[in-house]
């Protein structure tokens, strides 16, 4: 028997309805006439499939499909295996499905108030998928505004802009080409995660199948050029003459650094890869060492005060110095926390619990409020959001802003280093030098069958220390602390670890990794 929790069907018009299977079943069976021509109507989409036997089949092949492609935070898969246009509008009618029964009935005819903004990056395959999404999405009446080529980030600020219900944005972020995917936000750009709608939204389009459904929301298609620079450059002061490099990765910065920031009076840009066209001279991903090698090298060949490398949306970037050396991005987020914190005493800062000590410790001295937080976005907008925090930073190179609707941007992130820079008037390695005190050993993989098993024996091992499990486990003594997660998607356990000086953290790397299972590179 289906469980209530599982009651994701929905009739036309009457999305505020959850009903089991055996309910749908039964209209259909005594012909309730809104049964005629819908979505949910298996019995009579599949009649060519080879009956019961083939009805059944279908779905559960359709389903478990659906689901390999629904990661955590977001829709992440290879094109075009698993994921297709035929996906991508079940998605899309799937979605709007989900958020037209958030809304209250009185706002469901109300234009305005159900548009879904769609936006796609650069890959391949964007453009189709965008165009099978927004089928989709119209195909459950709801309005759409399609604003093109976007970085990710732009999308909360247009759902923002147009108070629209949601925003979807085609993009798989910092994956290779051959991949693609969805991001998705609610109202406001608040973050749909698995817990709160992702999963629905997915369990509702393993339930459909792409058909004619007889309506269609209207389609306006714009840009925000002139809207989105103002947005962003309010928040950049005249900045003192400086010469930046800028890696676009060959993904959305290349498209929209040139636009907010090409005109600003002494900044001096010299920008890598900034071709839009769906090849990557590297792989859109910041995190790794060897994708900033060019970066570096044009840094030191320019004698540029600051260079930074976008991911492949541009909602995110990495930081090297004015001697190429690689800032991490926990002490990105202590310099910034800082300036933030002049403006804003005893505000809340967000970081992600792989951060180093250094971080909480700036905060207080700076007379700001630590707020220590799961890693991931949607864990991270939800708790700027609930402590009203100014800022907030991850150590995946997401930064996030209370004046960017508490989400991520890697566009504001550049503003706000440049106001840095331009106020302080001192070299970058310098701001960060003080910053670097307690040694790291940079988060390192290792492959792992039994994840929940290693980390409860973890808490056993480590049971004289301060252990918590927020994400994963954290153990944490005087002198050092570690901090080990599950990956999502993979067999493999993440490690982050910290000493007060080097020779405790390589000997405690030894004895904890020793626990983990097989160091692999990833």
């Amino acid at each position: 028997m289906q469980s209530t929790t599982d009651y994701y069907r929905y009739c036309p018009d009457q999305v505020e309805v959850k009903m089991s299977d055996a309910v749908c079943i039964g209209r259909r069976r005594t012909h309730y006439p809104q049964c005629k021509g819908c979505q949910f109507n298996d019995d009579e989409k599949n009649e060519a499939a080879g009956g019961s036997t083939g009805r059944a089949q279908n779905q559960r092949e359709r389903a478990s499909m659906i689901e390999t492609v629904f990661k955590a935070y977001d829709v992440r898969a290879t094109y075009p295996e698993p994921l297709d246009e035929s996906v991508a509008w079940r998605i899309g009618h799937a979605a709007a499905l989900f958020f037209k029964q958030t809304l209250p009935t009185m706002d469901r005819a109300d234009k305005r108030k159900t548009t879904i903004v769609v936006g796609r990056d650069m890959r391949k395959s964007s453009p189709t998928l965008a165009a099978a999404l927004i089928e989709g999405i119209r195909a459950a009446s709801l309005p759409v505004v399609d604003i093109g080529m976007i970085d990710t980030s732009q999308l909360y600020f247009a759902v923002n802009h147009f108070d629209a219900v949601a925003g979807i944005q085609t993009t798989a972020s910092h994956n290779p080409a051959r991949y693609n995917g969805f991001k998705i936000c609610g109202k406001r750009g608040a973050p749909i995660g698995a817990n709160t709608g992702l999963n629905d939204i997915c369990h509702l389009a393993q339930r459909l199948t792409h058909h004619k459904t007889g309506q269609e929301g209207p389609l306006a298609e714009t840009t925000l050029n002139d809207e989105y620079k103002t947005f962003i450059r309010q928040y950049l002061k005249p900045v003192k003459p400086m010469k930046v490099v800028i890696d676009a990765s060959n993904g959305m910065a290349g498209q929209w650094v040139p636009i907010v920031f090409g005109d600003v009076e002494g900044l001096d840009l010299t920008c890598l890869n900034m071709e839009t066209n769906g090849d990557f001279v590297h792989e859109p991903n910041p995190l790794v060492d060897s994708n900033l090698d060019q970066l570096r090298d044009e840094v030191r060949r320019t004698g540029a005060d600051v260079g930074v490398c976008f991911d492949g949306d541009a909602d995110r970037c990495m930081l090297v110095d004015e001697n190429a050396d690689i800032v991490r991005c926990d002490r990105v987020t202590s310099l910034l926390a800082r300036h933030f914190l002049q403006d804003h005493p005893g505000a809340t800062i967000v970081y992600d619990l792989r951060s180093s000590r250094v971080l909480p410790e700036e905060i207080r001295k700076h007379g700001g409020v630590p707020r220590r937080e799961r890693v991931g976005h949607a864990f991270m907008k939800k708790a700027l959001a609930e402590t009203n925090a100014v800022f907030g930073g991850e150590l995946s190179g997401h930064f996030y802003f209370k004046d960017n609707f508490f989400c991520d941007s890697g566009l504001l992130a550049l503003a706000h280093v440049l106001n840095v820079l331009t106020e302080l008037r001192q070299p970058l390695s310098t701001l960060i030098d003080p910053l670097n005190r307690y040694p790291a050993s940079g988060e390192r993989n290792f492959e792992q069958s039994d994840k929940d098993g290693t980390i409860k024996k973890l808490a056993d091992v480590f049971n004289d220390a301060e252990v918590d499990h927020l994400d994963g486990i954290t153990v944490q003594y005087p002198d050092w602390w570690f901090n080990v997660r599950k990956s999502n998607t993979e067999p493999l356990l993440r490690l982050n670890l910290e000493a007060d000086n080097p020779e405790l953290m390589h000997e405690k790397l030894e004895t904890v990794a020793a626990h983990l299972g097989t160091p692999v590179e990833h």
